[in-house]
């Protein structure tokens, strides 16, 4: 990893290190042909995270491998802080793939985030691996209504400055929030969700990853076709 350090540090130092780490993300496109994307989720019971990775193919969205984590939760649920919660197990499951994926898209922010380092930010640049951020609720910014044709976007901005974008991936529902990660410029990363959207919402590489971290498996035993 490029830029490891503790997770199990103060609240103070987590803020430090978000600010540090975030002067190191790359707002633009610095990836080669994608070939596989993976999508990362999580879920929390008694005190521990068990984080999910789903591989597929790309463009095709085939699935080609899971893989989950377990690890006791360390760090307190703080706002604006998840990634020091979730990162730890998220790296273990990654740890467990065959091989790395091209692109990571995350159930979180990115740049949207008061510091300007969310999930997919911080687990970005600390793996040196182009990431995108796409949550289903916004943390911080405004934006006007985007159109309700599929496709349709408007800029989420902070203080002036573009955090991101409201995309609406499906026609009149609900927009999703997608950021740049890492390595990733903020047009490439609306393209590459709006590829991922099937017949969902919500991009099918995080879709089925919080199927897997929800204790599913969504990959058919002996085949590459996802179950349900």
């Amino acid at each position: 990893m490029k830029h490891a350090h503790r997770w199990n540090v103060s609240i103070a130092e987590a803020v430090r290190l978000q600010k540090e780490l975030a002067a190191r993300v790359v707002d633009r496109d610095d990836f080669g042909t994608l070939r596989t994307i993976a999508g990362v989720d999580i879920s929390t019971a008694n005190e521990r995270a068990r984080a999910a990775v789903v591989v597929l193919s790309y463009p095709g969205l085939e699935p080609l491998e899971q893989a989950t984590a377990e690890r006791p939760l360390e760090f307190p649920y703080v706002p604006g802080l998840l990634g020091f919660r979730e990162i730890p197990s998220i790296l273990d499951a990654l740890a467990k793939l065959r091989r790395a994926p091209d692109m990571i898209v995350a159930d979180g922010q990115g740049r949207a985030h008061p510091r300007r380092l969310g999930l997919a930010s911080h687990l970005g640049v600390i793996l040196d691996r182009p990431t995108i951020g796409c949550a289903k609720s916004r943390l911080c910014g405004d934006h006007a209504i985007p159109a309700p044709k599929a496709g349709s976007w408007t800029a989420l901005t902070d203080g002036g400055e573009v955090i991101g974008a409201a995309l609406r991936t499906k026609d009149a529902t609900n927009v999703v929030y997608v950021s740049i990660g890492h390595r990733v410029g903020l047009k490439s990363a609306i393209g590459i969700v709006l590829k991922c959207c099937t017949k969902y919402r919500i991009p099918q590489p995080t879709r089925l990853a919080d199927r897997v971290a929800a204790g599913e498996n969504v990959i058919l035993p002996g085949t590459s076709k996802i179950r349900g």
